[in-house]
């Protein structure tokens, strides 16, 4: 039997690593019930609430993972996360940038099922296009492109500086990235 195919009942033990006293396996196990969350999206729902706390974690990484987390539950079950959702935003201005990508991943992954949540908040997402740091600069691209094809009105307005960006920036990932964007967009 694959080990995916238990998943749904192994969620309480991996929850349970949450309490460990190692940071690596808090980590591994955010990450784990992330990849559980979005292949038992009904499932999760009661992890949620043990994953949450990892948000306020002076270590970055377990910040990082509990977003990614939230995000892969939030994509399989928006309803999951939630109440959880808009202080998410506060992480496109963390200190460390990693946790700063695991936003943009975060939301990416919830705005492939949940779009319209997005409508009022694109002017993060444009912040992160300038960020200072180049690994968060080449994804921020990626969630206009994943709302222009669901959502291309929250897009529309970004065009602009998406364009610029495909033509001057630096980084070759950032421009193909912004063409991506554009495309998505343009083509709905």
């Amino acid at each position: 039997m694959d080990e995916k195919q238990k998943w749904e009942e192994k969620i309480p033990s991996v929850s349970s690593l949450l309490s460990h006293e190692s940071a690596k396996i808090q980590a591994k196990a955010l990450w784990l019930l992330g990849e559980m969350g979005l292949a038992h999206p009904q499932a999760i729902r009661g992890a949620v609430p043990s994953i949450a706390p990892f948000l306020e974690s002076p270590n970055p990484p377990l910040r990082e993972r509990a977003l990614n987390a939230l995000g892969r539950i939030g994509r399989g079950n928006f309803q999951a996360i939630e109440s959880y959702w808009p202080g998410l935003f506060r992480f496109a201005s963390d200190e460390e940038a990693k946790v700063r990508l695991a936003f943009i991943w975060a939301s990416e992954n919830i705005a492939t099922t949940t779009p319209e949540v997005y409508g009022e908040h694109m002017q993060v997402f444009e912040k992160l296009l300038h960020d200072e740091d180049e690994k968060v600069r080449m994804e921020a691209p990626e969630i206009f492109r994943v709302l222009g094809k669901r959502r291309p009105e929250f897009v529309t307005p970004y065009l602009g500086v998406l364009r610029e960006l495909s033509e001057t920036d630096d980084n070759r990932v950032v421009r193909i990235h912004c063409q991506g964007a554009i495309k998505a967009t343009e083509a709905k």
